[in-house]
């Protein structure tokens, strides 16, 4: 079983750049918090397949940028990516935020999409950004809010809640943890950022049909563990009910899936 119902993320690898267009738009609000001058070394914590660091090297071919992620599956697929364009300003390493291998102050920006709330010890890798993180440097992160607010992650938990063992459900409350009002603001706090700002930003997952939707959560495996616990006959019945909840955004422009996260960004005191 995935760690606390958490997708075999070293397995899903080469499959989750099926989202990436979909939170895209987190990564671009996660760039344009930061400045980014000729020389920065970069970290980005949690980067899965390469994002929004690829994104950075290409746009900043004087920064030397530096991904990590726990497994060392996104990892590959990452620096195949590196290889492929033949970027000469950024490498991936496998290792745990929580145990990030770098020297105290070494890093000028430290940011991390969508990675934190999923971490074994959430307090500690905020740490370890801190730790590597140079006093003045930037930190620019983004986290699920609630979860009414993560719209479809909340539609799979309302139909597998009375389908599948409690271990075996989606990690609803681990993606939202990081959510309810003040809950960043006091781990930030804790870590020693004193200096950040707090956003709280919409997005759309966009899809010209319900049907568009559903095979990409078929074809990503991201729900897997919950179909494979399936009892017999269930996943017909399961995509019903979820196009039932995915009726009510379905116009004329197509499936818009409201989505919200929280931004936060700021500086390291000197």
């Amino acid at each position: 079983m995935a760690a606390q119902n958490q997708p075999d993320w070293d397995n899903l690898a080469e499959k989750f750049d099926l989202w990436l267009p979909h939170i895209a738009p987190v990564g671009e609000a996660l760039l344009a918090s930061l400045v980014v001058n000729p020389g920065d070394k970069i970290l980005d914590v949690a980067s899965g397949t390469g994002e929004p660091a690829l994104t950075l090297a290409r746009r900043n071919p004087h920064a030397k940028i530096t991904g990590t992620d726990a497994a060392s599956g996104m990892v590959r697929a990452a620096q195949n990516k590196v290889k492929t364009e033949r970027l000469e300003n950024i490498d991936f390493t496998a290792t745990p935020a929580e145990q990030l291998q770098f020297e105290d102050a070494s890093f000028d920006i430290v940011l991390c999409r969508f990675g934190l709330m999923l971490f074994e010890d959430p307090q500690q890798g905020l740490k370890e950004m801190y730790r590597v993180l140079k006093p003045g440097g930037q930190l620019a992160l983004a986290v699920w809010s609630t979860a009414e607010n993560m719209t479809t992650m909340y539609w799979a938990y309302e139909v597998f809640k009375n389908r599948l063992s409690e271990e075996d459900q989606p990690a609803l409350a681990k993606v939202t943890s990081l959510g309810a009002a003040g809950a960043l603001e006091d781990l930030l706090d804790q870590a020693g950022f004193t200096e950040f700002n707090i956003q709280r930003n919409s997005f759309d997952y966009q899809f010209q049909t319900f049907e568009e939707y559903w095979d990409i959560i078929e074809a990503s495996d991201i729900m897997k563990q919950q179909f494979d616990a399936l009892p017999e006959g269930e996943r017909d019945n399961v995509r019903d009910e979820v196009a039932r909840f995915a009726r009510d955004f379905q116009g004329e422009n197509g499936l818009r899936i409201p989505h919200e996260y929280i931004l936060a960004y700021g500086t390291k005191q000197l």
